[in-house]
């Protein structure tokens, strides 16, 4: 019996970081957008041709936002379009002319609830 003891509890220790880690893993769109994982959380870009949304969450809930502006920068071949991000709500809003075909890069900078500023870099899907 305790030679059985030893083996089981060092095959536990290992197998219950994997099991935790899997728990944070929870990185899909949920407004259709491209997720980026930051050290602010994750954030969601949803790019249409007059609207660009970025979404904040941690570990798949939202994160209630208080404060927050940045800048969105798109690229999309020779062409660069860069805008201000306003807090509306539970999101972040730039408004504009943009070109978000597949392929374009997004350069996000934002600041959320008066902690420092984050960059996230996104590729249109």
């Amino acid at each position: 019996m305790n030679r059985l003891l030893l083996p089981l509890t060092i095959a536990c220790a290992f197998a219950l970081p994997a099991y935790a880690q899997d728990k944070h893993g929870d990185h899909a769109p949920k407004f259709g957008g491209v997720v980026v994982e930051t050290k602010a959380g994750d954030l969601e870009l949803v790019a249409k041709p007059d609207l660009i949304v970025i979404y904040a969450g941690d570990h798949g809930k939202p994160l209630k936002l208080t404060g927050g502006s940045g800048k969105v920068t798109v690229f999309n071949g020779s062409d660069k379009t860069e805008a201000p991000l306003t807090l509306v709500g539970d999101r972040l809003e730039a408004k504009g002319s943009f070109k978000v075909a597949a392929g374009a890069k997004v350069l996000v900078e934002v600041s959320l609830n008066g902690k420092p500023a984050v960059s996230a870099r996104f590729t249109l899907k």
